[in-house]
């Protein structure tokens, strides 16, 4: 970890940064919860992004529109209803790095992440196992676990042993790269599956995505990729890096409200051959038969030849409204442009940290190499506890406490500043003295 020079440490080279930020206008975009102490310092937007403010009157808008035009809506509202799914494909191929048809917004992360591995997870009685990280978000373990139990009942495999949990090296609190490969490559032969997080959600690692999933494809195994906390955070490219399959949710740094509507990605070679998209087996509803004969009614499915074939029911457009206008401030912004504001955001805070008095007491989880890491930062800190955070955000410091000592610190760079880092750590010194 860098040591801050004493002109990083003053107040004044925090708010020349921020003249100098581009994205800096972004911010006057979004609400700020109010606090005790006046001013909010938010760095939780890896648990739930700040409202957009233009979401009300979009809201308000598919409101009105109801009212006005009930059935109607779905042909002539200001925004149709029929397709308005479509009206987040194209930002939100953008954002993941995917091509318009691999993309769909869809129910929630989990719900996706079962949807998907219905198609692809396959085992047989010799290949049969899941990879994930140990510190893998729960939600992932379980959809795992009840996977290959589901699916150990009807082909007879061993479940005792088909998650694989990665973890660390002994005194290490991430993964190397080559210890994934290498975990992979000693049961190549019985993994049917890996499925990490892009960024893992405790340490706030960015896996090499590109590499783990072509060394996992070279051994016949499929990839997928939980993305919660990298879509919008990392510049992530999934239809270059040929992985299988990604889902995500848009709540964190995609800033669309608590249980906002889900994404997910199935790279096209899976969907546009005919051959290939007959051999997956998928859970099939109205919304992802072709829109060619959808309203024909008939009995027999037909998938459409996208990512929308795993798109069970119509868009839910009330969910899809906050989508599509965060959306529309990542477009402006640039992903490219936001995760070089973000490197060098967390950075800066990672050198403040480093020269403040809470570094004494304080280990850093998080990689310190910014191309393996996102935008966070993980802190154990010696007598940090849950009240410890409470006392935070009586100091108007919103962040994140997880059991039994960890403070995960996310600098947003759609919203945060480099003054808000710079007052976040006078505060944490405080606290911490």
């Amino acid at each position: 970890m860098g040591v801050a020079a004493a002109g990083d440490m003053s107040e004044a080279f925090a708010r020349a940064q921020d003249q100098r930020d581009e994205l800096a206008p972004l911010r006057r975009e979004f609400h700020f919860p109010q606090s005790k102490s006046g001013e909010t310092l938010y760095f939780v937007g890896n648990s739930l992004g700040l409202q957009p403010k233009s979401v009300r009157a979009a809201l308000e808008q598919e409101l009105d529109d109801w009212a006005r035009l009930g059935v109607e809506g779905h042909f002539a509202a200001k925004h149709p209803w029929l397709p308005y799914h479509e009206e987040v494909r194209e930002p939100l191929a953008r954002l993941v790095g995917a091509l318009p048809h691999e993309v769909v917004a869809m129910n929630s992360l989990t719900t996706n992440l079962h949807l998907l591995m219905v198609s692809f997870y396959r085992p047989t009685k010799t290949r049969y196992k899941i990879v994930i990280e140990d510190t893998a978000f729960p939600s992932d373990s379980y959809a795992a676990a009840s996977q290959i139990d589901f699916h150990s009942r009807l082909v007879g495999f061993e479940k005792r042993d088909a998650l694989v949990r990665l973890k660390p090296r002994e005194g290490e609190a991430t993964l190397r790269t080559d210890d994934i490969l290498a975990a992979i490559d000693r049961e190549r032969g019985a993994i049917a599956l890996v499925m990490l997080g892009g960024v893992n959600y405790l340490t706030g690692q960015l896996f090499d995505i590109a590499t783990i999933t072509r060394f996992a494809q070279e051994q016949g195994i499929v990839a997928g990729w939980d993305l919660a906390h990298a879509a919008g955070n990392a510049h992530v490219k999934l239809h270059d890096w040929n992985c299988d399959f990604a889902a995500w949710c848009s709540y964190k740094y995609l800033n669309s409200g608590p249980g906002a509507v889900a994404g997910a990605f199935v790279h096209e070679r899976h969907t546009r051959d005919a051959s290939a998209a007959a051999q997956l087996p998928r859970f099939a509803g109205w919304w992802g038969n072709d829109p060619a004969t959808r309203f024909k009614m008939r009995p027999d499915f037909t998938p459409v030849a996208s990512a929308d074939a795993w798109q069970l029911s119509n868009p839910p457009v009330l969910a899809l409204a906050p989508l599509r206008e965060s959306l529309a401030l990542f477009d402006r912004a640039a992903i490219g442009k936001l995760r070089s504001k973000s490197v060098a955001l967390t950075a800066y805070l990672e050198r403040l940290l480093a020269a403040s008095p809470v570094a004494k007491r304080m280990h850093v989880l998080t990689p310190t190499d910014p191309a393996q890491r996102g935008a966070q930062l993980s802190l154990i800190i010696d007598g940090a506890t849950r009240e410890t955070s409470h006392r935070l955000l009586e100091r108007g410091v919103y962040c994140d406490f997880r059991e039994p000592n960890v403070i995960r610190v996310a600098p947003a760079p759609l919203y945060n500043s480099y003054h808000d880092v710079w007052r976040m750590v006078t505060v944490m010194s405080e606290v911490f003295s």
